[in-house]
C-alpha cells in the first residue's frame, strides 16, 4: 500500500485544494491529511482566521472521497510526530515550499511539489467574496 501525506490549513475550500487532494490521492492508495489547529492558524494568519473552525474543517475534509484520514496538529513537533508515525511513501507540498525546509519531510520516502494553479488561494478567494459583497452592497 502506498501512503501519501498532505498538510495545511484548508480553511475556505477552493478548487486549488481539490486539485491538490485529487492529485495526491492518485499517487497512492491511502491519503492522510493533517490540518493546522485553529490556534496555529490564528498565530500565523491573524485573528480573523480561520473562517471555519477545526470541527468544520475536519468534517469537510473527511467528506472528500479521495481523503482516507484526517489529523489535527497544533505545533511543528505534533506535525513531525504525525508524519513519523504515518511514515508516508510520498509527501505532497505546495511548490511555494520548494527550496525551503519542509517540516517532517525526512520521514517521507519521496517529496513531491504541487504547482499552484493560477491565482487559486484562500486569500484570493476571500478577497473575491469580499469584493463581490462590497460591489453588490450586501
Amino acid at each position: 500500500m502506498t501512503k501519501v501525506f498532505v498538510n495545511g490549513t484548508f480553511d475556505i475550500i477552493h478548487s486549488g485544494h481539490l486539485y491538490l487532494l485529487s492529485y495526491a490521492k492518485r499517487l497512492g492508495d491511502h491519503l492522510l491529511v493533517a490540518l493546522d489547529s485553529d490556534d496555529r492558524i490564528r498565530s500565523k494568519k491573524g485573528d480573523s482566521r480561520p473562517v471555519n473552525n477545526a470541527n468544520t474543517r475536519i468534517h469537510i475534509m473527511s467528506s472528500f472521497k479521495f481523503v482516507d484520514g484526517v489529523n489535527m496538529f497544533n505545533s511543528d513537533d505534533e506535525l513531525v510526530r504525525i508524519i513519523q508515525n504515518y511514515s508516508p511513501d510520498i509527501m505532497v507540498v505546495g511548490s511555494d515550499w520548494r527550496n525551503k525546509p519542509v517540516i517532517g519531510s525526512e520521514y517521507a520516502k519521496q517529496l513531491i511539489f504541487f504547482d499552484r494553479i493560477e491565482d487559486l488561494s484562500t486569500t484570493n478567494t476571500l478577497n473575491k467574496y469580499l469584493s463581490s459583497i462590497r460591489e453588490n452592497n450586501i
